[in-house]
């Protein structure tokens, strides 16, 4: 097992204060920023747009933008130049072969997600473009839900499926991720670990993504 990393999850940042915010989680330790970008149709929610994806830019942090939006081909583009990874949801894309590709051919890593109803088989033919899984642990458009630690068991088919595919590809779960549950998603496969509200509202936020990042394997 690799090293875990830690993306912050800017919907539970004041947006007021995202600066401040960003330099906060940034100086205690973050390896990525997780910026989502929801439209209002694929959940019910709405949040930034590309001209604060370039803003982040300058932080001197790697964005991990997260696109919860229909049409997810007319979008893509927009948010191209400021990401490092940039992850569409198989349950959007119409053209997710595509798509995929099409983000890599601008040099950024391409990302897939799964909401918790969606089977890990329906990402297996696009594999050999895949650069990140990004697990669900929430039904997706609002910040401190409550997690679903039944997708463990998603988390260890998906990881299966990576062994197999024999490339290396991140994996990520997104939703209600705390110190309390990160080792049970730790031991079953996932080394990026997306956390807003816990990380957000934690007074001491470098222990708190100190912690997340030395979380011990755990079983249900």
């Amino acid at each position: 097992m690799g090293k875990i990393r830690v993306s912050p999850s800017l919907i539970s940042a004041d947006p007021a204060n995202l600066e401040a915010d960003v330099f906060s989680v940034k100086e205690a330790g973050a390896d990525l920023l997780h910026l989502d970008v929801m439209d209002g149709h694929f959940v019910p929610n709405l949040t930034y747009g590309p001209l604060t994806a370039e803003r982040l830019c300058h932080y001197g942090i790697p964005l991990d933008i997260h696109l919860m939006v229909d049409n997810p081909d007319s979008v893509v583009p927009l948010f191209l130049p400021h990401a490092s990874y940039l992850t569409v949801h198989v349950e959007a894309a119409t053209h997710l072969h595509r798509l995929l590709q099409l983000i890599k051919d601008h040099g950024v890593k391409a990302g897939v997600a799964l909401n918790p109803a969606t089977p890990p088989d329906t990402i297996s033919y696009v594999l050999d473009l895949v650069d990140l899984v990004l697990v669900m642990t929430v039904n997706p458009g609002w910040g401190g839900q409550k997690c679903l630690t039944g997708m463990a068991e998603k988390v260890k088919a998906v990881k299966s499926m990576v062994e197999s595919s024999g490339r290396s590809i991140d994996i990520a779960v997104d939703g209600g991720i705390t110190s309390m549950n990160a080792g049970l998603f730790v031991s079953s496969g996932a080394d990026i670990l997306v956390s807003g509200s816990h990380v957000f509202k934690a007074s001491d936020r470098r222990s708190t993504i100190l912690a997340l990042k030395e979380s011990t394997p755990k079983h249900p």
